[in-house]
């Protein structure tokens, strides 16, 4: 396995914006550029776009062969990547995912934006059809912000134990409430996508925090194969560091 950063190269930063594909709907076909296969062959790699806040936009990308640069505007940086790390580890984490939960509907299996399924369990509860008709006459409506947090963060827990980690805490100390416990997790970045014909939505969501090993086979496949689903459009690969 190889673990790779495709950046623009130097000079080339105004060529390599035209050549690159926008959106992530465009990123996951680009990408296949560095990859050369024949047609129908599956993904072999995962990705993550980077953007360019303090640092050159980019790609991070773990995959089964060394990608290969088609044009001079962009440069590959590759390395070896055989993650052995041992259980009680701990490790700083970033994770863009598409959180989700699957439920039935008329009998089949669909899978719904964790935090659109809260929303709609909460109007069906209170016999509501829109989020505009709850009104904070009795009972205060949550934010948007309060709901991300919960419902995506839950469904972090509920993966981690399975790929091998589990996420660490603080104590926080305050005044009036004396010492809290909370999850070492940052979660921001709550975005809705879809595609021009509208054929394709999914969301994403920002994971960024603090974790330890707690089953170094599972966690190493965790950091071969990702975390959950829309992994063709660039969710899934857990990115880690020493603390």
């Amino acid at each position: 396995m190889y673990f790779s950063l495709i950046t623009p190269s130097a000079g080339a930063e105004r060529e390599a914006a035209i050549q690159w594909a926008k959106g992530p709907y465009g990123d996951h076909q680009w990408l296949w550029l560095f990859f050369k296969a024949e047609p129908g062959t599956e993904r072999d790699f995962l990705f993550r776009r980077r953007d360019g806040e303090g640092h050159m936009p980019g790609f991070y990308v773990v995959s089964a062969r060394k990608p290969q640069s088609f044009s001079d505007a962009w440069q590959v940086q590759s390395s070896d990547y055989d993650p052995q790390l041992r259980e009680g580890r701990r490790l700083a984490f970033e994770l863009r995912a598409n959180p989700v939960v699957t439920h039935k509907v008329n009998g089949i299996s669909r899978r719904a934006d964790v935090v659109m399924h809260e929303k709609k369990r909460l109007l069906k509860e209170r016999g509501l059809k829109r989020w505009s008709d709850w009104l904070d006459t009795e009972e205060a409506k949550p934010a948007l912000y309060e709901l991300v947090q919960a419902r995506c963060l839950d469904w972090l827990e509920q993966r981690a134990e399975k790929s091998g980690f589990r996420l660490l805490t603080h104590e926080l100390h305050d005044r009036e409430h004396g010492v809290r416990v909370e999850k070492s997790v940052r979660i921001d970045g709550y975005t809705q996508h879809q595609s021009v014909r509208k054929d394709i939505r999914f969301s994403t969501v920002d994971f960024a925090g603090e974790l330890e090993v707690t089953n170094a086979l599972a966690f190493r496949k965790t950091l071969l194969n990702g975390i959950g689903h829309a992994k063709a459009f660039g969710c899934g690969l857990l990115l880690v560091r020493r603390l």
